[in-house]
């Protein structure tokens, strides 16, 4: 096991936050959920999966092809995308379970409007 010395470094905090930012869009969130899902997906189901316009596909896509998050393969006029990065997949799944145990406890506090 590595261990990592504290404080935190300053790169690596930098690293941390901008890996942190890539996610902060809650489509990018969507499609890396339905890509850990699903496997590899076109840029078509995605899209219509998703509801977003091709365009705003296209760009978060990129961002995150760009990131190492995500891959992309050609076949033809098809574009297909997997994840690269499985655990930026493994955050989500830790942040999903912390906000789980958070609401547990104040579900009776929260009221139907």
């Amino acid at each position: 096991m590595t261990t990592i010395g504290r404080p935190l470094p300053d790169a690596l905090v930098e690293l941390m936050a901008h890996r942190l930012r890539l996610l902060g869009q809650p489509l990018r969130i969507r499609l890396i959920d339905l890509l850990e899902l699903r496997g590899e997906t076109t840029v078509q189901a995605l899209t219509d999966e998703l509801g977003a316009t091709q365009q705003n596909m296209s760009k978060h896509l990129g961002v995150l092809r760009q990131a190492g998050i995500l891959r992309r393969r050609r076949e033809g006029r098809v574009v297909w995308y997997s994840l690269a990065d499985p655990s930026v997949f493994a955050l989500a799944r830790g942040l999903s379970a912390r906000f789980k145990r958070l609401v547990g406890p104040m579900r009776g506090l929260l009221v139907d409007a």
